[in-house]
């Protein structure tokens, strides 16, 4: 057993249903982005311990497509940590059940998820703690992404 509790990390897995896909057995976009942003909110939640909303969604790249049986397995990981915004990367795998190939990267984006009090009204989060050189990268980075939006937003 881990040390200490990480709540920066989740990962939530499904097999894709008839009922999430068109004729043809391909998986619609809108059934996998329910699902990633499931995963953001869920790490949020985890991370915030309270209420969240989606506030963006970025860079929603699609590498591969994902079929009827196929087991899907989202990842969020806390990036970036504002005053009450969190920013999750989330990464989405496909596993073919009926073959010996190892779990391929189907999408990847960036959530921006915003903590909420009982009220309804932005919260402070508590600041990243940051352990690793990857954790340090995913932090700049999305530092980065964070001052960028906010300097679109004065342009506006």
């Amino acid at each position: 057993m881990e040390k200490t509790y990480k709540r920066t990390k989740l990962t939530m897995s499904q097999v894709m249903l008839p009922n999430q896909a068109n004729v043809a057995g391909n998986v619609h976009g809108g059934e996998i982005m329910k699902l990633m942003d499931s995963t953001a909110g869920a790490v949020a939640i985890k991370y915030s311990r309270g209420n969240v909303v989606t506030a963006r969604v970025d860079e929603l790249e699609f590498h591969s497509p994902i079929f009827v049986g196929a087991m899907v397995t989202c990842t969020g990981v806390i990036a970036y940590v504002g005053k009450t915004s969190m920013e999750v990367a989330v990464t989405v795998d496909v596993e073919d059940l009926e073959s010996d190939e190892p779990p391929k990267r189907a999408l990847s984006a960036y959530f921006t998820m915003v903590a909420l009090d009982k009220m309804g009204k932005p919260k402070r989060v508590s600041r990243l703690e940051i352990e690793t050189e990857e954790e340090e990268r995913l932090f700049q980075e999305g530092k980065r992404r964070h001052e960028s939006y906010k300097a679109k937003k004065k342009k506006k």
